[in-house]
């Protein structure tokens, strides 16, 4: 069992930037593929940014070029580098395994607002 618990979150200007992360309790190395998802207000959680364990990186079309997703396996913590934020970025985000996540571990998640 792992226990993913996000961070970062928070109130921000369009334009601005956040640093969202998700600490592990315990090695993620094995989770070939780590992922950050949002689901905001009545719309389903959808899978925005995730890395292998070799760092190879996949961005939603809605994110790229803006989001930048990053791990580092020895601190069992995954990042997601967020600027040029949208009012449309809102949400609230998740990390958990990608392809596909595991449903027990998905965690409270950390709520991002941007305000126009």
């Amino acid at each position: 069992q792992v226990q993913l618990v996000e961070s970062g979150g928070g109130l921000v200007q369009a334009g601005g930037s956040l640093r969202l992360s998700c600490a592990a309790s315990r090695s993620i190395f094995s989770f070939n593929f780590m992922g950050w998802y949002r689901q905001a207000p009545g719309k389903q959680r959808e899978l925005v940014a995730s890395i292998s364990s070799s760092g190879s990186t996949n961005y939603a079309d809605s994110v790229k070029g803006r989001f930048t997703i990053s791990r580092d396996n020895e601190k069992n913590t995954v990042y997601l580098q967020m600027n040029s934020l949208k009012p449309e970025d809102t949400a609230v985000y998740y990390c958990n395994r990608a392809y596909p996540p595991i449903p027990q571990y998905w965690g409270q998640g950390t709520q991002v607002t941007v305000s126009s």
